[in-house]
């Protein structure tokens, strides 16, 4: 089928509808244009989104990304950004690969369809102009057969009119046949015309438009072809990338195999570890050996007089072992961490110290390369002068010599104290180091800058590093003794009198009678214990229900001296 045959006369329809079909490319190349920038800015809010969450170098998260888990979500973030990359590709391809290519083909069917519509408007035109050429030779012949018929017929008038003259009659007879010659000659001239334009019409409507309607009927079928074409090219663009982004989902998958609780737990103690031991059974210290037997248990006055000098020289330490009373801390600002990562716990600083002696290694061994890379140039130099100079690789090699014996120096000096930690980590069960990890304090004999190696975790297990780089030291109470002894006693904040006996049995109590009134040197902190003292000597922790308390009003609501 043709349209040039089939659609002959469908001129203005053909030219509408071709419009419409550049039209219909036009709509399928802006939709093309639409995706392609979906598709960019969802790879850029991918990227976005995974830059964002991104662990962040120097910074807790990146201590963090050695956890099973934590490496399974940087990978994701990784596929994801991958995953993006894809969907640029996307973008980019449908513009250069559709977008670009049928905005030239639609550029050459305007052209073309322009050409053909122009060529078959010429055509039309020429087939006017004939008709209307036929059309003035019909009417000529027809006017001038009429004026023949007219001329005759006023010749036959005068003929058979017997007053006519006879030169009248013969004028009429030759105006009668110039006008039967003129009828002939006009009857020629449309004979002519009509025939000549039988066969533009023959042209017209067998040759010309039929070629040209063909012409447009080629151009609108390359136009579904192609833009079938370019449908399949649209899904072969995405189809491109889905094994690319199903090895993207593929590493997420992976890498959510790959966690590993008991390798983070695993993990967690490696991180975390001070290497200090739990604290041993305190022992049971006897004081019933120095009470006078003979005195009468109802003689509480005698027994509190003769046991006066014993409370008063053991009262310091049992309040300081106490365990209600607030821990004794000696915060040292050293503003920077120490070299010898002497503020961490044994462990912990075993770690850092192993850390920086393999930096230190690496360092080295880059060193050495560097320096036998300059050797043998320095060789090459030598042997042949013209490549260049050894002098001036010598003094190079010098410094890298001495850069490596710096090195080595501090290898030693960190490898000594990495010996000396590893030394100090076996089991130590004495009474200073149970000590210590109960009420988080050292040794007062060892130096601050290895205070780390005796330094123990508190009691619920904890390690307190201050984030500010400041340490802080915890001391024993021994360190503070000599200042106890010198220092004025607390001063009476109130008084307070006891509802219940209580006999005080353990270590940093006292014992009190029903109705005694004492003195109150330190208020209850919020551990149901109240510091009382009696006749200036004894002093120790009542239960705070067992008493009832009389605060002096200029005294309370102020700090409470520990």
């Amino acid at each position: 089928m043709s349209w040039g045959t089939e659609l002959w006369d469908q001129f203005d329809n053909l030219e509408k509808h071709t419009q419409w079909g550049i039209e219909v490319l036009e709509k399928y190349i802006k939709f093309v244009k639409e995706r392609a920038e979906i598709e960019i800015n969802y790879a850029k809010q991918l990227r976005n989104l995974s830059k964002k969450y991104q662990t962040k170098k120097n910074s807790k998260e990146e201590e963090e990304s050695k956890y099973t888990s934590c490496k399974a979500f940087q990978t994701t973030l990784n596929e994801m950004n991958d995953y993006a990359g894809q969907h640029e590709v996307v973008s980019e391809n449908m513009t250069s690969m559709i977008m670009a290519e049928l905005t030239r083909f639609v550029q050459e069917l305007k052209q073309e369809r322009k050409s053909n519509f122009h060529e078959g408007r010429k055509a039309q035109q020429h087939m006017e102009t004939c008709w209307k050429q036929l059309e003035s030779s019909k009417r000529r012949f027809e006017r001038d057969c009429k004026e023949a018929e007219r001329a005759q017929q006023y010749f036959e008038r005068m003929d058979a009119d017997i007053n006519v003259t006879k030169a009248d009659v013969e004028k009429a007879r030759q105006q009668a046949q110039i006008r039967h010659q003129m009828a002939d000659d006009s009857k020629g001239d449309y004979s002519s015309v009509l025939q000549k334009f039988n066969h533009e019409q023959q042209e017209h409507y067998h040759t010309h438009i039929p070629s040209i309607f063909q012409k447009l009927q080629d151009m609108e079928e390359k136009r579904i072809v192609r833009l079938g074409d370019s449908l399949k090219t649209y899904a072969d663009i995405d189809r491109q990338v889905v094994p690319i982004i199903g090895k993207c989902l593929d590493g997420i998958t992976k890498s959510a195999d790959s966690i590993n609780g008991k390798q983070d737990s695993q993990t967690v103690i490696e991180s975390f570890k001070s290497g200090f031991e739990p604290p041993g059974d305190v022992d049971f210290e006897d004081f019933t050996q120095s009470i006078k037997r003979t005195v009468s248990d109802t003689s509480l006055t005698n027994s509190r007089a003769d046991g006066k000098s014993e409370l008063k020289i053991s009262g310091k330490s049992r309040g300081k072992l106490w365990p209600f009373i607030k821990k004794n801390k000696l915060s040292l600002k050293l503003g920077a961490t120490p070299e010898d990562f002497s503020n961490l716990p044994p462990e912990q600083r075993r770690k850092k110290l192993q850390q920086k002696v393999d930096e230190l290694n690496k360092d080295i061994q880059k060193e050495i390369d560097q320096r036998d890379a300059l050797t043998k140039m320095k060789d090459v130099y030598m042997k042949n002068p013209q490549m260049g100079d050894p002098a001036s690789v010598a003094q190079r090699l010098i410094e890298i010599s001495n850069n490596i014996e710096k090195l080595r120096v501090e290898v030693q000096k960190f490898e000594g104290w990495l010996a000396e930690v590893e030394g100090r980590l076996p089991a130590r069960n004495d009474n200073s180091r149970r000590q210590s990890a109960l009420y988080e304090t050292q040794n007062a004999t060892t130096p601050v800058s290895n205070c780390a190696q005796d330094r123990e975790s508190s009691p619920d297990g904890s390690y307190t590093e201050d984030q500010s780089q400041e340490t802080e030291v915890k001391v024993t109470p021994t360190e503070f003794d000599d200042d106890f002894d010198d220092e004025e006693p607390l001063p009476t904040i109130g008084t307070c009198k006891a509802l219940y006996p209580f006999d005080g049995e353990n270590e940093g109590t006292i014992s009190v009678a029903e109705g005694e009134v004492l003195s109150v040197i330190e208020e209850d902190k919020g551990d149901g214990w109240t510091r009382i003292r009696r006749n200036e000597e004894e002093e120790g922790y009542v239960p705070t229900s067992y008493i009832e308390v009389y605060l002096d009003k200029n005294t309370k609501g102020a700090k409470t001296y520990i």
